[in-house]
């Protein structure tokens, strides 16, 4: 009789010491749990032995991303209700590899292991960053992450962020606006902010795909130097420069941030990229964004933030991000940043907070990546493709419910005599182009 659904449901009650608030199906077709509520698929039972190796999030990404697990129903609802059991805990779930005294709970771990099969786990799926050299945060480790996030294919990111080709939360001024009319204004925001100008240099730190150089050049008439550590990006970036007749105005580098040095600049935008910087960096990053720009120059640094955490020292990076999405990526809270940021002499004169646009935007790259799916999996891989569906689907849920947020700092290279530059009412940024 196949009842594997119904004694994995009986074993998390035990093990986890809660009711799962979702229904299993299991790999001999049986199906337990709440009715109506969305439905974790076991493909296979290597997705337990996966769990029982490395519980947690590490371990059900995995089997994610093998396809060895699936979700039918609301993707969204699914992983709003597992987010409590396994990254709301505060702890990972009790590991039944390890001996416990409980007989009760040592009996379940006895009976789950009978129900994966034998150890040890599979291999962790190809699309897993596993080998990484150098110190953190070198220049030569930098630019390995950032390969590995960005080096996937340019025809795979026009699938999930559109025309805009821009990577980064939309500005959703009108609900009803599409995806490209939110990063539309997204960009115009930038260049008021920045105060562009015809003939202001502007360096942009973190190009992408060149999006917000075109856009500067184009409306502003601003002359950019765009910087990447993809050389995939910059390639895409310079063809659509040349095809605008735009290549007078803009320069499109292969260059990390710490070797430019032809400075100075009227405005530096960093949209983005400071989240791949690092703590041990960062000072450093701000420093050299101070030294680059004119007296009176400004800084636009639009950053995802995480929320302070009771013992700072305890924050590590998401496993599931760090292994498969943002290598050596860190986030950092929007105090500490500003600090940072005034340490190196800035000062800061707007904050505004957009954590609900990129719920938006997130939901709008899912809609993509999914109405897509068939070409997606054919311009990577099918493991790659179900890496970006849950990072994206998780991290609207992050925004939406206050995890995580995102914030346009602007700040200034004050000269000593005080003049800004900036207008008494600084939020008059004017109407969008």
């Amino acid at each position: 009789m196949a009842d594997a659904a119904t004694r994995l449901t009986a074993l998390a009650d035990e093990l986890l010491g809660e009711a799962l608030p979702v229904r299993i199906r299991a790999w001999d077709g049986s199906e337990a749990g709440p009715p109506g509520a969305p439905v974790v698929v076991l493909h296979h039972r290597r997705a337990l032995r996966r769990l029982l190796w490395k519980p947690g999030e590490l371990g059900l990404a995995r089997a994610w991303v093998a396809g060895e697990l699936d979700i039918e129903g609301d993707l969204y609802l699914a992983l709003d209700l597992l987010s409590g059991l396994v990254w709301e805990r505060g702890a990972e779930p009790k590991d039944p590899v390890h001996p416990v005294r409980d007989p009760r709970l040592r009996a379940a771990a006895r009976e789950l292991l009978r129900l994966a099969g034998p150890l040890p786990p599979p291999a962790p799926p190809a699309e897993e960053l596993r080998r990484r050299t150098g110190r953190l945060h070198t220049r030569r480790r930098d630019k390995q992450a950032v390969s590995h996030h960005y080096d996937v294919g340019n025809a795979f990111y026009e699938l999930v962020l559109g025309p805009s080709m821009v990577y980064s939360c939309a500005y959703w001024e009108r609900p009803d606006a599409t995806l490209e009319e939110a990063q539309r204004d997204k960009l115009e925001l930038i260049c008021r902010k920045l105060g562009l100008k015809e003939g202001d240099r502007l360096l942009d730190v973190g190009c992408g795909w060149g999006s917000l150089a075109l856009h500067a050049a184009r409306h502003h008439g601003a002359h950019v130097v765009g910087i990447t550590l993809s050389a995939e990006q910059a390639a895409y970036a310079r063809k659509r420069i040349a095809e605008e007749g735009l290549a007078d105005r803009i320069e499109i580098r292969v260059q990390d941030y710490r070797d430019v040095r032809d400075g100075p600049y009227d405005a530096v935008s960093s949209i983005g990229m400071a989240e791949h910087v690092g703590s041990v960096r960062y000072r450093e990053y701000a420093d050299d964004l101070y030294a680059l720009l004119k007296d009176g120059g400004r800084l636009l640094n639009h950053q995802i933030a995480r929320r302070p955490e009771g013992d700072e020292a305890a924050y590590h990076v998401d496993e599931f991000i760090d292994a498969y999405v943002f290598p050596d990526g860190e986030l950092a809270p929007l105090g500490r940043t500003l600090s940072t940021l005034e340490d190196a002499g800035f000062e800061a004169r707007d904050v505004e907070a957009i954590r609900e646009h990129y719920g938006l935007t997130l939901r709008q790259w899912v809609r993509n990546l999914e109405a897509g799916w068939d070409r997606a999996v054919r311009l990577t891989t099918p493991g790659r493709a179900r890496v970006w569906r849950l990072y994206m689907a998780a991290s609207a849920l992050s925004f939406e419910r206050n995890r995580i947020g995102v914030n346009q700092i602007l700040a200034v290279r004050t000269p000593e005599g005080g003049g800004s530059g900036m207008g008494l009412r600084t939020r008059s940024w004017g109407s969008t182009a």
